[in-house]
This record gives C-alpha cells, structure tokens and sequence, in this order.
C-alpha cells in the first residue's frame, strides 16, 4: 500500500498567484465613480454619518444635538430601552450587585424585571448551561482552532445538528434559542480556549469546570478560566461592568447590522449568530481592543521615559507617520464611528481601571494609558483637519483590563461576543417581530458591456 503523502492545502503556489493577481486586477473600480455616483460606501454619507436602514428601540447611541437647527457634537450618550447607561450602571454600583444578567433581560424582554423576574430568569440560564453529552469532546477537543471566534461559530453551528426543532422562527422557539446561546456562550469560549491552550503548550491536564448556579455570568467565566477558580471582587465587578457596556450599541454595528441581514433572509438563529460572529472577529470591529494592547506593548519597548510626555507625543507622531507599530498610520483606541467627543463606555469603565490598576500594582502602566489618551487628540487634530473631535473608545480600556484580569488574549473578541449575543438576540427578535422584507441595498453595475462573440477572436 503506498504511503499517503501529507499536502499543505494553503501554499500559495505560482498558478494561485497568477490567478489572484488577474482578479484583483479585474475588481478595481475608479474611486472617483464613487463620488460621481453619491455611493454611500461603509453605508456612511460624505460626512461619515450612517445611512438610516431601519428603525430600533432596543437602544440609542446619541452623539450630536441640535443647536440653531444644526446637528453639532456632544458628550456621547448610550440608552438601553430608553435608560441610560450611565444610571444603570451607577444602580448596579450602589446596591452592589451584578448587572449583566439584568442588562440581557432589559435588552431582549424590553423592560427591567422585577427580583422574582431576575430569579426566575438566572435560573433559566442555570438550565440550559449544559451541553449536550459528549459535545466537550467531540467538538471542542478535536481540531481545536488557533482562533476563538472560529471556535465559536463551529460550536454554534453544529449546535443546529443537537436542536429537535432548529428551523422554526416562531417567537417562542427564537426567544428559547437566544436564552440557550446566551447561557452557553461562556463555556463555548472559555474551553474552546482550554482545548486549544492544552495542545500549543503540550500541557499535562485539561481541566473542566463546570458553571456554578449561585454565580453570575462574569464570576463564572474567571471560575472556569482559572484551574484554581479563585478571583477576587473587583475582578469580577469589572468584567461584569465590561460585559454590561459591550452587550449593545444600536443596529448600526457591523455585526449586529450583518446579523439582521440575515435573520432578514427568514433563516435559523445559528447561522445568524454565526454569521454576526464573523463579523465580531474582524480586527476593524471586535478584534480591535488586541491591536490596542499590542500597539502598547509596543510603546513601552520605544518610549524610555513612560512619564516623558514629549517622548509620548514623539512616538504618536510616528504612529500617524506610518513610521512606528504596524505602520498603518492609526493610534487605536482612538476616535469612534459615532462619538467624538466622548465614548460614555469608556468614561464609565476608566474609574474602574484604575482601581484594578492599583489592585494589581500596575499604576505606572495605567497612568501610561491615561496620558496617551490625554496626547493623542492633540497630535491627531494638529496633524489632521477634523470635523470633529476624537477622544478614546470603549476598546481603548478593554483589553488592558482584561490583561490585568488575567484573560488570555485569546479571549479578548470572545469575551466581546459573550456580552453581545444580548444585543444580538434581542436585534433578531425584532428584526423577526417588525420586518416582512429581505434587507436588499442596490449596486449600480459600472463595468463594460461585452459581446460574447469576441471570445472567437481569443
């Protein structure tokens, strides 16, 4: 019998070149028809304001007001079923309690629920956190993936395969789809990390811990994460915090846009889940809190003196100047599709930063962090024309939070995708509730017409 011959499927090989070359060549399209057009490309005006596609009240991203009858910047506000955030989360402060779970109740069911309702609904994630048997090991041990996001959209696509009724978009049958992947969302990320952690480093166990019912969803994660299960309060009160504001940010989002796209289309909740899942992943959108915390690392290799504010702004400059980091000429974490002059998640989640900073003995990193998001608005609006301000982002914050938790990076966009799938959810429902159209935008065709016949002449 002859041997079998192992072949690496993703060599680019001189015939896959040719062939990429002639297509890239063949999909230019002048960028001036753009203009000549009125294409609102991105979905976006001239002025970078979003196209209005569609009508929500699951929440609302203000960032302007109007003054003399022109829309001018705010202080940037974020509303959850008409409540602020910002009082939400003061609410949950003062009477010390955990209020992702409340949030996702808010989000999907429209309005807060009473303590039995809150109760009663913890127990209903309780629930449907268990797996089906055997899923552990035939789905998140074998062929773990390098990538988190990848590991979760498999799991929740082959989840489709375990479901008795997966099809059926009726209310009830969504509503109980939505609460299951909500629940199980957790597990799916933290041991497809574990899977994938006990093969790269050859370790010698693989532990599992399962949920615990008394806890929240943020003290589960780090129970489960951690082989010892052991965090501390505040840990568990930033994540929870972290979880509240990334749950939901309006339909505009790009993967909560993509997931109405497709719940539009009239098909099952995993593929739109998957689907929103993949947009999550994207480095522009969900991945972008990792190339904070690499351009970071990257700022305490280059500038000596971490106090030194014109060394600070030196290294700022570079970054605009393609000449430091990744050479793509942004300073990330900063500036918003939306906001401008603030980001009312990251103003929210900066007091708490500090705090942890100071548990975790890492003052001198966080006063970094505070000065480059003091320096960079200046460097970027002296060095830019701006047409309006630029201040940090909710992503600016996340991910050295989560260093400072102890979350392996892995987990950074997974984590992100654990607290959105609330929006998602609730985005689905009534995408599914309110819409009878297939979401459908036009492309005006600008290639040339060709006639058939002249392939004779080939």
């Amino acid at each position: 019998m002859a041997k079998s011959v192992k072949i690496d499927y993703s060599v680019i090989t001189p015939e896959i070149q040719m062939l990429t070359d002639k297509c890239v060549s063949n999909s230019l399209i002048d960028p001036q028809l753009f203009v000549d057009h009125k294409v609102n490309r991105g979905l976006r005006d001239m002025n970078g304001n979003g196209v209005l596609t569609g009508l929500t009240e699951i929440s609302e991203v203000k960032a302007k007001e109007m003054i003399d009858g022109e829309a001018k910047p705010c202080r940037g506000q974020l509303f959850y079923r008409g409540y602020n955030v910002e009082d939400l989360v003061l609410g949950f402060q003062k009477d010390g309690r955990f209020g992702f779970e409340e949030t996702v109740y808010l989000l999907l069911f429209g309005q807060l629920p009473t303590k039995e309702e809150l109760d009663n609904f913890c127990k209903l994630l309780n629930f449907y956190r268990s797996l089906p048997n055997s899923f552990i090991r035939d789905i998140i041990m074998k062929a773990p993936s390098t990538d988190m996001m990848n590991t979760l959209a498999r799991s929740v696509l082959t989840l489709y395969a375990y479901d008795n009724n997966p099809d059926s978009t009726e209310y009830s049958n969504v509503i109980r789809q939505c609460i299951q992947l909500i629940a199980l969302f957790p597990q799916l990320a933290v041991y497809g990390y574990q899977a994938y952690d006990y093969y790269k480093n050859d370790s010698p166990s693989f532990f599992i811990h399962d949920p615990k019912p008394e806890l929240s969803t943020a003290e589960n994660i780090l129970y489960m994460l951690r082989k010892d299960g052991n965090y501390t309060d505040l840990e568990a009160h930033v994540l929870d915090l972290a979880l509240v504001l990334h749950a939901e940010h309006g339909g505009g989002n790009n993967s909560t846009f993509s997931n109405r796209v497709i719940s539009s289309s009239g098909t099952d909740t995993y593929s739109a889940i998957a689907g929103a899942l993949g947009s999550l992943k994207g480095p522009r959108h969900g991945g972008a809190n990792i190339k904070v915390v690499q351009m970071f690392a990257d700022i305490k290799e280059q500038v000596k003196d971490w106090a030194d504010e014109d060394e600070i702004s030196a290294y700022l400059e570079k970054l605009l100047n393609k000449e430091a980091f990744d050479r793509s000429g942004l300073i990330y974490g900063m500036g918003h599709a939306v906001y401008s002059l603030s980001d009312p998640r990251a103003e929210l989640f900066k007091g708490f930063v500090g705090d942890l900073a100071r548990e975790k003995h890492l003052e001198k990193e966080y006063d970094l962090y505070a000065r480059v998001e003091r320096l960079a608005p200046q460097v970027i609006s002296a060095r830019r024309k701006m047409f309006k301000g630029v201040s940090a982002n909710i992503d600016f914050y996340s991910g050295f939070v989560y260093q400072m938790i102890g979350i392996p990076t892995e987990l950074f966009t997974p984590v992100f995708a654990i607290s959105r799938i609330a929006g998602w959810s609730a985005h689905r429902m009534e995408e599914l509730v309110c819409t009878g159209k297939i979401i459908r935008p036009a492309y005006k065709a600008v290639g040339e017409r060709r006639v058939y016949a002249d392939l004779k002449d080939r």
